[in-house]
């Protein structure tokens, strides 16, 4: 079944990346952009109100903004996500389902946040739907029940992260850019969100939850009339407070250009990300210059980062960079790709040339040209949606920018030249003061980095410093391959408890994200050598069978079957068994190659061609498995770790399987027999 992983591959890109390659817009005409001037006005408590016309469609949407300034949570970290997810259970008015079923019942939208809510729905409903944002937003419900329940739930989700390498490197940028204590720096951990108790919700509520620097933006099919008496009745009740405003000193760039490592064993791509500090705000001078320059390094699918490392080189999906802006502090330029390991310290490379070229080489007109065509096209789109609008008429205000600002934007784009990009290159992009944060197998990818004479300092997954990854050492005298895989099969019940499984059928279900449902996967095996796998999703129904028999196999997806070559079905019968192990204990040319740690455990690694299979020393169960695939000139590396072994029958089989291949599948076994459930119909 080692085609198991493709197939997934396949489907996951189908679900995931349909709009990744879509033909850039070509220049033409700048359209005019008239974003219609809000009508303003306040409560005596501080609560701004901005509403806008548009009476196209019968429609009406709320945005309430708490402009508050970023604060540090601490040995709290958790806090406000917490409070933002208590908030919209009902309020001490109405109770929760009741809540939500008006909501339903009157097709509406309602979202709460720690820093304020949104909600929209068709007009003739404009006035019940502000009524229940109000309602939940000043009058919440918050409860020990409800608290437990989504702690729970934000420790689980945290669970599921501990071995995500992408969650790892967002995590690990922030740290090393920011400092852990400062609000942009700090992350969530189950010990920070244990800390917190529904006292702590509260009082955060609050404390920020105050009118003095909110703004409700409508947008929509109403009538300012109407809304002011609306807002006066539901919001003049709030309480007049002030936020506390606290100070945090801005974040040092590096004295001087470094890689920044973090070992993850379990990497089978490296996560890698250029970044240093900015302070920029939407009020400077080098605004649009620098919304250009990141455009051409790395913003759009045509910039240099991504032309470099995805279209001529195929090392990647994608790559991109964007630099921030924030009128409380400063922000960061980053640009970040993931790459396969072999080619890590080559795509770092690649990355500083093209850094490099837009500090020094002026943009060539043709590019720079199509680069803002494709920009504004996007703008322009944008500002088609009331959220837009809304988000629009915020900026105008909390920023302190001139009423025509967005009026003007695509003539100020169009005004950038390539000696201002260049310029603010060099302002913005530190080549000489960056942080090149690697995240990935050290075994594979250090080697290759240290040749780049670059130094090098090392950090754990949450950005403390540690010390230099523990790489491979030789096995202990006597150990082979062949031992390797017979203390496998003794781990895993005995050779007599193994030879007994005559079938096994496994099910298995995985969540793949922006997936409608969660992926379903049945494998059925025999000790004939014969295999079943099928792969289904409710409400798609079957997506891909595969089976082996003695003689051939064949693959069926929407409705097309295929017979496998004999090339596919020799490589299919090298692990033709109830158990791998079977098979491969038998083959000559298998090579040990050393102990390699592994998730906090050493692992001895097993070479057998393309695939490389990882054993813990101490327990002898098979920890995971990666094989190198390749497409046409594509490479690419697949990694399946087993866990949560358990017992069935007398054989220890694993429950849990992630299958890796730059994104993450975790299956979780719900059904799982030996000797039941496999009939020969299965294998036709």
């Amino acid at each position: 079944m080692k085609k198991i992983a493709i197939i997934l591959s396949s489907l996951f890109l189908t679900i995931t990346m349909q709009a990744q390659d879509r033909t850039q817009p070509k220049p033409g005409p700048s359209p005019k952009i008239n974003i219609k001037k809000p009508e303003t006005f306040s409560l005596p408590n501080g609560l701004k109100v901005l509403v806008v016309e548009d009476h196209k469609l019968p429609r009406v949407s709320y945005s309430l903004t708490i402009d508050n300034a970023p604060y540090a949570e601490g040995n709290k970290k958790g806090v406000s996500e917490l409070t933002s997810s208590l908030l919209g259970n009902g309020s001490t008015k109405t109770p929760k389902d009741k809540f939500n079923e008006e909501i339903d019942f009157l097709g509406a939208n309602i979202n709460f946040y720690a820093s304020g809510a949104s909600a929209n729905g068709l007009s003739k409903y404009s006035k019940r739907i502000l009524e229940l944002m109000a309602e939940g937003a000043l009058m919440p419900n918050f409860t020990q029940e409800e608290f437990d329940k989504d702690r729970d739930k934000l420790i689980e989700g945290l669970k599921t992260q501990e071995k995500s390498v992408s969650a790892a490197a967002n995590r690990v940028q922030d740290v090393l850019a920011y400092g852990k204590n400062h609000p942009s720096g700090e992350y969530l951990s189950e010990e920070t969100i244990n800390n917190v108790s529904l006292a702590d919700v509260k009082n955060n509520y609050r404390t920020y939850f105050v009118p003095e620097n909110a703004y409700l933006v409508v947008v929509g099919d109403v009538k300012p009339k109407e809304i002011k008496k609306m807002v006066e009745s539901l919001f003049g009740s709030w309480v007049k407070a002030t936020a506390p405003r606290l100070t945090y000193s801005n974040p040092k760039n590096v004295q001087y250009t470094q890689i920044n490592f973090v070992d993850m064993p379990n990497a089978v791509q490296s996560e890698i990300a250029l970044v240093n500090t900015v302070s920029l705000k939407y009020s400077d001078p080098d605004y649009f210059p620098v919304i250009v320059a990141n455009q051409v390094y790395g913003g759009d699918f045509n910039s240099y980062l991504n032309m470099n490392l995805r279209e001529a080189h195929g090392w990647t999906y994608g790559a991109r960079s964007y630099v921030g802006n924030d009128k409380y502090g400063d922000s960061k330029f980053a640009a970040s790709t993931q790459v396969r390991n072999t080619v890590t310290d080559s795509a770092v490379v690649e990355a500083l040339k093209e850094l490099k070229k837009i500090r020094t080489e002026k943009v060539d007109e043709t590019v720079l040209k199509n680069v803002k065509a494709g920009y504004i096209g996007r703008f322009v789109m944008q500002v088609e949606k009331p959220a837009t609008v809304a988000r629009y008429a915020l900026n105008i205000q909390t920023e302190g920018l001139p009423a025509d600002f967005y009026e003007n934007y695509i003539k100020n784009i169009n005004a950038v030249t390539p000696e201002d990009i260049m310029r603010v290159a060099n302002k913005y992009m530190l080549a000489d003061n960056l942080r090149i944060i690697v995240v990935g197998k050290a075994t594979d990818v250090l080697p290759g980095l240290e040749k780049l004479k670059i130094p090098i300092f090392y950090f754990d997954k949450y950005g403390a410093p540690t010390e230099k990854p523990a790489m491979k050492k030789a096995a202990p005298a006597g150990v082979t391959a062949k031992s390797v895989i017979e203390n496998y099969i003794k781990a895993i019940g005995g050779e007599k408890a193994v030879m007994a499984v005559k079938t096994v059928s496994i099910t298995g279900s995985a969540t793949i994200p922006q997936a409608p449902a969660p992926i379903k996967m049945v494998i059925k095996k025999d000790n004939k050598g014969r295999s079943l796998l099928v792969i289904s999703m409710d409400g798609m129904g079957e997506l891909n069978r595969q089976v082996v028999t003695e003689k051939g196999g064949y693959s069926s997806a929407q409705g097309q079957r295929k017979e496998m070559t004999a090339e596919e079905f020799a490589e299919e019968k090298e692990t033709a068994a109830t158990f791998d192990e079977l098979v491969l204990i038998n083959n000559p040319n298998l090579v040990l190659d050393g102990i390699e740690p592994m998730n906090g455990t050493d692992a001895y690694v097993i070479k057998n061609g393309k695939t490389t299979l990882y054993y813990d020393v101490k327990s002898g169960l098979k920890l995971s498995e990666s094989k190198l695939e390749e497409q046409g000139d594509k490479k690419m590396t697949v990694t399946t770790a087993y866990s949560d072994y358990k017992d069935v029958k007398g054989v220890k089989i694993p429950h849990a399987i992630t299958i890796n291949q730059g994104f993450e599948l975790n299956f979780i076994m719900s059904d799982v027999k030996v000797n039941e459930g496999v009939t020969d119909a299965d294998f036709k």
